[in-house]
This record gives structure tokens, C-alpha cells and sequence, in this order.
């Protein structure tokens, strides 16, 4: 029964990200576009958890961890391009 619900729920994030892929190509704006890349990475951290329950072990941990950090960043970066034009600040004071 539990497996079950896992696999629903595998199916359901997996339709997420479709609907967030489209969301990136057909998005009106850049801030819809990094809504959907944060919404991408949420729901592939949530897959890979319920995959390891499905599996039932605690090796993905660490790559899931990975893809956190990466995700954040990601989303921190494209939010700081799209305010300001660029990521990195370099400061001509000398």
C-alpha cells in the first residue's frame, strides 16, 4: 500500500515538472521562468527522496543535499541577474 502511494507520488512529480518545463519555455516573463527552475528543483529533491524510501536506503542522501545547495544557488543567481543585469559585483575603488 505504502509503495503504492510512493509510485502515485513519483507520477505526480514527474507531472509537475512537465507542467513546470512548459512554464520555463512558454513563461511571459524571466521571474515566472526562475519560479519554475526553483519549482523544478524542489520537486526532483522530493523524487529522489521518494525514491530512496522506495528503495530504502540512505544513499541518495548526500545527492540530494548536493542538488539543494545547487538549487538555491541557482535561484539566488538568476534573481540577482535578472534585478540588477549582473551576478557578480566587482568593485573598481583602487
Amino acid at each position: 500500500m505504502v509503495e503504492t502511494l510512493m509510485l502515485i507520488s513519483l507520477v505526480l512529480f514527474s507531472f509537475t515538472i512537465l507542467i513546470a518545463v512548459y512554464r520555463i519555455i512558454k513563461g511571459p516573463s524571466k521571474p515566472d521562468r526562475v519560479i519554475a527552475l526553483d519549482m523544478i528543483g524542489v520537486n526532483l529533491l522530493a523524487s529522489i527522496a521518494v525514491v530512496s524510501c522506495i528503495l530504502l536506503t540512505k544513499a541518495f542522501m548526500e545527492v540530494i543535499l548536493i542538488l539543494g545547495i545547487l538549487s538555491f544557488i541557482g535561484t539566488i543567481a538568476f534573481s540577482k541577474y535578472i534585478e540588477r543585469g549582473i551576478i557578480v559585483e566587482r568593485r573598481h575603488n583602487r
